[in-house]
C-alpha cells in the first residue's frame, strides 16, 4: 500500500521522489520526508558542541558533530515511532495525521515496534562513544521522551515538555565535548526550551481546529488570538538566554552578530504569523532550521577571541 505525499511533508520530499515503494513507509514512520525536526533535534546538541569547544578557544570537533547527526537522526526516528503508536487512535482523527502509516494501516503496530527498537540501538552505539557524564545524560533523556506524547491528553503545555524534550542534546553535546556540564549549558538549555515552546506553538497552529474537534490541548489552543504575542515573549527571552550563554562560557566576537542574526530571525517570525493560515505557519516552522544554524554559526565562530585587525 502506498499513499501520497503527506500534508506537512513537501510535496517533492526525497522519500516520495526516490525511495522504493516498500520502504516509504518505513522512512515516513521516522519522518524521514520531513527532515525539519531532524534539524531541530540536533542542532542543540550542535551548539552545546560549539558551546563547550568555543569556552576553551577552540572550533567544534567535526567527528562528534558527524555522530550527533547520526544519533540525532536515530533517535528522532525512534522518538516518532513511538509517538505514532501511542498517538494512532487520535491521529486517525486529525486530518494532517490521519495518512501516517500507522492509522493508514501502512504499518502495524508490531511493525512499528520493531522499528523503534532499530533506531534506538543506532542512537544507543553512537551514545557509548561518548563520556560517562554524556552517557548518564541521554539515557536520562529516555524519561522525557517516554512522557511526552501523553502531554497533549494532560496539560495545555506540551510544547513546554517538547522543549525539554529536544533540547536535552544541548546539555548532551556541551558533556560530550567537555566531560562535564555547567552553567553556560544551562543558560543554552534554557533558551532552547522557549525557542521549542515558540516554534511548536507556531505548528500547532496547524492543527487548531482539528485538535479542538479530537479534545488534543495545545499551546496555540490555550493562547488563541494571544499567541503571536505569546511566541514573540518565548523567542526574545530564548535570543537573551542564548546571549547569555555564549557571554558566560566567554563567546569571541563573531558570536555576537550572529546572534544577532539570530534574534532577529525569531522577532520576524512572531510578527509574521496569523493564525487563520496554516500554510503560512507551516514555513515559518520550517523556518527554524535557519534560526538554529544561525546560532550554531555563532557559536562556532565565537572561539575567535579577537578579530585580526
Amino acid at each position: 500500500m502506498t499513499a501520497a505525499p503527506l500534508p506537512d511533508a513537501a510535496p517533492d520530499n526525497w522519500v516520495d521522489r526516490f525511495a522504493p515503494p516498500p520502504l516509504r513507509p518505513w522512512l515516513k514512520l521516522g519522518r524521514f520526508d520531513r527532515p525539519a525536526g531532524i534539524w531541530l533535534l540536533l542542532l542543540p546538541c550542535w551548539q552545546g558542541v560549539a558551546l563547550a569547544r568555543a569556552s576553551e578557544g577552540r572550533f567544534p570537533d567535526w567527528a562528534l558533530v558527524v555522530l550527533l547527526a547520526i544519533g540525532a537522526a536515530a533517535m528522532r526516528a525512534a522518538g516518532c515511532a513511538y509517538n505514532d503508536i501511542v498517538d494512532r487512535d487520535i491521529d486517525a482523527k486529525v486530518a494532517r495525521t490521519a495518512g501516517r502509516p500507522i492509522p493508514s494501516g501502512q504499518i502495524t503496530v508490531k511493525g512499528a515496534w520493531a522499528f523503534l527498537a532499530g533506531c534506538s540501538l543506532v542512537g544507543l552505539a553512537v551514545l557509548l562513544t561518548m563520556g560517562p557524564v554524556a552517557i548518564a545524560l541521554g539515557v536520562a533523556s529516555l524519561g522525557l521522551v517516554a512522557a511526552y506524547p501523553f502531554m497533549k491528553r494532560i496539560t495545555w503545555w506540551p510544547q513546554a515538555w517538547l522543549g525539554l524534550t529536544f533540547n536535552w542534546g544541548a546539555l548532551v553535546g556541551y558533556a560530550a565535548a567537555k566531560g562535564s556540564l555547567g552553567w553556560p549549558a544551562l543558560l543554552l538549555y534554557a533558551g532552547g526550551l522557549f525557542w521549542t515552546l515558540g516554534y511548536d506553538t507556531i505548528y500547532a497552529v496547524q492543527d487548531l481546529e482539528d485538535d479542538a474537534l479530537a479534545g488534543v490541548k495545545s499551546t496555540a489552543r490555550r493562547l488563541g488570538a494571544a499567541a503571536p504575542q505569546a511566541i514573540l515573549g518565548f523567542y526574545v527571552t530564548a535570543a537573551i538566554l542564548a546571549l547569555a550563554a555564549g557571554a558566560l562560557a566567554g563567546e569571541g566576537v563573531a558570536f555576537y552578530p550572529l546572534w544577532l542574526l539570530y534574534a532577529v530571525h525569531l522577532i520576524l517570525q512572531a510578527r509574521g504569523l496569523k493564525l487563520d493560515d496554516p500554510a503560512r505557519a507551516l514555513t515559518l516552522f520550517r523556518s527554524n532550521r535557519g534560526a538554529g544554524l544561525l546560532l550554531f554559526a555563532g557559536l562556532a565562530l565565537g572561539a575567535i577571541k579577537q578579530l585580526p585587525w
